[in-house]
């Protein structure tokens, strides 16, 4: 689940980044669960690679590539509202 992270995340100093699939029954395999909740190792990643480049370590082009390889669609709705 998200919902208690996100609950967590304010009183965190640092960036906090909360990963999770707030809902059930969604997919055929845990697989298919975690992409579609965007928890899989691509979206992790993204996700971390996201949050590098705010912070200025890398550049934005890292992502944006990132985002490509794996076939990302940033314009799809997030997984609670689909």
């Amino acid at each position: 689940m998200k919902a208690v992270p996100d609950q967590i995340a304010p009183y965190v100093s640092k960036r906090f980044i909360s990963l999770g699939t707030d809902g059930f029954g969604r997919s055929d395999t845990r697989e298919a669960l975690r992409r579609f909740f965007e928890v899989d190792a691509a979206n992790i990643e993204i996700a971390v690679l996201s949050a590098l480049a705010a912070d200025g370590v890398i550049e934005a082009s890292v992502v944006a590539s990132a985002i490509d390889e794996h076939g990302i669609d940033t314009e799809a709705l997030d997984p609670f509202r689909r």
